[in-house]
């Protein structure tokens, strides 16, 4: 089961992780890679995982929509709001388009490559 994982932690505890992976990278040691999405505090994690944006990535994952056109209408929600939405997961790394030829044209097919979020709240 593949995952992804929410941090909620300050921002200067993301820098010094990253400071320390790119000190053990330039030695020389291998580190596995993470997919990991961080945020600053819970509102923020809350505001960009929006109960509608939840519901996409279930969408996409279980029924496979051919299209992002297809998802909105599966879905029953204004296309500009799903390809926004869909832009928005894409750029955090929780949603991958597939480009597939139709016709003359080329199709965007959303793909979820994981199969659950974790979250994890430093304190």
């Amino acid at each position: 089961m593949k995952t992804v994982t929410f941090t909620i932690e300050p921002f200067t505890e993301s820098l010094n992780r990253f400071k320390e992976a790119f000190k053990a990278v330039r030695a020389g040691r291998h580190i596995e890679p993470q997919e990991t999405v961080g945020f600053t505090s819970l509102e923020a994690a809350r505001n960009f995982l929006t109960r509608e944006r939840l519901a996409l990535l279930h969408a996409i994952k279980r029924r496979q929509p051919k299209s992002i056109y297809e998802l909105a209408k599966m879905t029953g929600r204004d296309l500009k709001n799903i390809q926004e939405d869909v832009r928005i997961l894409e750029r955090h790394g929780l949603v991958r388009i597939a480009k597939r030829p139709r016709g003359r044209r080329t199709v965007k097919a959303p793909r979820v490559p994981f199969d659950e979020i974790a979250l994890k709240i430093a304190i």
